[in-house]
């Protein structure tokens, strides 16, 4: 059985970033990571991938060929991927024996709640090779800051949510940036725990354009909360300065994502009853639950900056 996620989310979002971040976390902790570029766009890799679209198809000769834009470009190339399946199973079967995978997603949006070809070409791995995936749709946080666009992210989360069909992450990416556009109206929690949404609707109300639709936003809020299954995590993957900013940010987000996928479970001798306690219980379970040595040297030596400050921090909250 082999774990994974898929990284997914617009333009933007950080996608590529966080597949280069969380494989480099990952190997940190002990875990042989492959990540699998299937974006036939994205030319400039900052990490070493396993398999790469481009060896399949380019985005850049399919726009000169069939006289294609980008948009148009990217659902042809997953609509070659998923006709030429067999290519990238091939390139995969090696690496299902011990290998955690990262898919490393195109940005548009199109592919993931509306064309099937993307989902296509998961479900299909998933079923012949016996993958235990979790989608990780990243949102640019920096969205929080206008009412208007985040209920258009929550509408995007949901719709692809109900799409992909897969175990399901959303996290607000670059979240510090998320004043950089303006100042948040409520806490941070108001925008990750999505509730209340009805609460927008003074701020939606102080803007024309959205006062316009304001019955629409309404039926919007109202179906992502009675659907209730949108919330966020939040991450930056950069933001390392301290080994614990580290662990609280990308571990238990990593926590999140292997309770979802089931890899929590891996490597646990338990009875049923003891299964149902991890399933149903909060996410801060220790590490020593993990099939893996936590090498804490590695990750300071690796991550962390400036450890004096951190020590000094510390201690003055003493």
């Amino acid at each position: 059985m082999v774990f994974g996620q898929v990284v997914i989310g617009p333009p933007g979002s950080g996608k590529t970033t966080y597949c280069n971040g969380m494989s480099q976390f990952l190997q940190l902790i002990g875990r042989k990571v492959v990540v699998i570029n299937l974006d036939p766009a994205n030319d400039a890799l900052p990490y070493e991938c396993a398999v790469n679209i481009e060896d399949l198809i380019k985005l850049s000769d399919v726009m000169v060929e069939h006289g294609l834009g980008p948009n148009g470009g990217l659902v042809y190339c997953m609509d070659y991927l998923e006709k030429n399946i067999d290519w990238l199973e091939a390139k995969l079967k090696p690496l299902i024996k011990d290998h955690y995978f990262l898919f490393d997603f195109p940005g548009q949006v199109e592919l993931f709640f509306l064309h099937s070809s993307t989902k296509n070409v998961i479900m299909k791995l998933v079923k012949k090779l016996n993958l235990r995936l979790t989608a990780v749709h990243l949102v640019d946080a920096h969205l929080c800051s206008d009412p208007g666009k985040y209920v258009s992210a929550l509408l995007l989360s949901l719709s692809t949510m109900l799409h992909m069909e897969l175990p399901h992450i959303n996290v607000l990416s670059k979240i510090d940036l998320i004043e950089s556009y303006g100042k948040l109206a409520f806490n941070l929690d108001f925008y990750t725990d999505v509730e209340n949404l009805s609460y927008l609707q003074y701020s939606l109300d102080q803007d024309p354009r959205s006062a316009k639709y304001r019955k629409l936003t309404k039926e919007i809020c109202d179906v992502v909360e009675d659907y209730s299954l949108v919330n966020f995590a939040t991450l930056d993957i950069q933001a390392c300065q301290s080994l614990f900013t580290l662990l609280l940010t990308v571990g238990n987000l990593v926590k999140l994502i292997d309770k979802s996928n089931g890899y929590i479970f891996a490597g646990i001798e338990a009875s049923a009853v003891e299964f149902s306690k991890i399933a149903v219980g909060p996410v801060d379970w220790d590490y020593y639950r993990y099939p893996f040595n936590f090498d804490f040297a590695a990750v300071q030596e690796k991550y962390m900056k400036d450890d004096e400050n951190f020590d000094d921090d510390e201690h003055s909250g003493d």
